[in-house]
């Protein structure tokens, strides 16, 4: 909470996350001076289309804008230049060509970046899919590719694999763990969900890590950490991401894996609050500290963090959505919400595994905490309808 009149708010960071605090903003009344930094040289556009329909071309750059055409947010749009630095006393914001911006309130919203393999950087053929600049210059490299090898087989990585096949390339996935997506879905479900691949056709390696990669200037090859050498003239790294916050060192701002947020979004320094991939936010059904990267939590959140920013009489309320997020893998849809834990069991309660087509609930201690679908949009939103009920009366909003 900002400990006096709010006249300038700067937003860091220019995406989903920050575009949704702008409105959230506007709509919430604030009528001051808005400014809003972002890094890439482009206005906020969508983000889950890179490794889907602008891969496979089915998507132009203009088709993923998130700005109306009518919309005018009275925004000042600092765009093309970074910002490396913030003094919490005065909320000022200095940029990377030595601008600084005065604020009486601050929205950090700066996101996350993919995770590089180490020694990479110089070796043409290596890719990651954050940006859409990423995303264009892989589309390229794809039209010109004949092996393509994925390392991680999370969700960016399936939807790449997914992109890949539909274009008539050879595709290796490579994955760390005995199955792909086991952590945010399990074994179990990531089971089922590792024969999309199969089915397509695709080679999948799972519990086997990457010992490094081979070629002279440009990517010939991928060694895992058996031995076996894959053939690739492409390779694209889905191992995760970090959150963007080293430029926030010094600050005072607690950071752990993101910068570290209550359940209303508010910081340990008054007047700043985090949302989207850069904050680690309390959870109040998880009941810790959470850190997530999904395209609801980017969307909503930020409307919990301006209330919070702009509440004058302390009575700042919790952001209590139940995380939802989903990803399309070879023409099925795949969806999940609420909060799984490694102790939980799960059932299948519609549809059938083996085509394809099913849904199923993970429950604890005789209740259901969460869902999962492949293919099953009608039985998975009466789930998730019955989760969001659920959490509404656990929380009291």
């Amino acid at each position: 909470m900002s400990d006096g009149p709010l006249r300038r708010v700067t937003v860091v960071g220019a995406s989903l996350a920050g575009l949704s605090a702008a409105r959230a903003l506007r709509a919430q009344g604030f009528d001051g001076r808005l400014v809003v930094i972002g890094d890439e040289q482009r206005l906020p556009y969508d983000r889950p289309p890179l490794s889907k329909e602008i891969l496979s071309g089915t998507y132009s750059a203009d088709d993923i804008n998130l700005l109306d055409d009518d919309e005018d947010l009275d925004v000042d749009w600092r765009l093309g230049t970074a910002a490396v630095s913030l003094d919490p006393a005065t909320r000022a914001v200095t940029l990377a060509d030595g601008d600084v911006v005065p604020g009486d309130g601050v929205v950090l919203a700066t996101g996350a970046r993919a995770r590089r393999l180490p020694g990479t950087d110089d070796l043409a053929g290596v890719h990651v899919v954050r940006t859409l600049d990423d995303a264009l210059a892989l589309r390229d490299a794809m039209s010109r590719a004949a092996h393509l090898v994925l390392v991680g087989a999370g969700f960016i990585g399936a939807e790449v694999a997914s992109s890949a096949r539909s274009l008539g390339l050879e595709v290796t996935v490579v994955e760390a763990a005995p199955t792909p997506l086991a952590v945010p879905l399990g074994v179990e479900m990531g089971t089922l969900c590792a024969r999309l691949h199969t089915d397509h056709g695709v080679a999948l390696r799972t519990h086997v890590g990457v010992a490094g990669l081979e070629g002279n200037g440009a990517v010939e090859a991928v060694v895992l950490s058996d031995g076996t050498r894959l053939a690739a003239d492409l390779v694209v790294v889905g191992i995760g991401a970090q959150p963007n916050v080293s430029w926030l060192a010094g600050s005072g701002l607690e950071i752990a894996d993101g910068v570290v947020t209550d359940a209303t979004c508010a910081t340990n320094i008054p007047g700043i609050v985090a949302v989207g991939d850069c904050a680690a936010s309390y959870d109040v059904h998880a009941q810790e500290v959470v850190r997530s990267e999904h395209w609801t939590r980017a969307l909503e959140q930020p409307a919990a963090a301006v209330a919070t920013l702009l509440n004058r009489d302390g009575t700042a309320q919790p952001y209590t959505a139940v995380p939802y997020f989903w990803s399309s893998q070879y023409g099925r849809m795949l969806q999940f919400a609420g909060h799984r834990r490694a102790q939980d069991t799960v059932r299948i309660v519609h549809g059938d595994v083996e085509e394809r087509s099913f849904a199923a609930v993970y429950e604890r201690d005789g209740r259901t905490v969460a869902a999962f679908a492949m293919a099953a949009p009608r039985p998975f939103t009466r789930l998730r309808k019955e989760l969001r009920v659920q959490s509404a009366a656990s929380t009291g909003t």
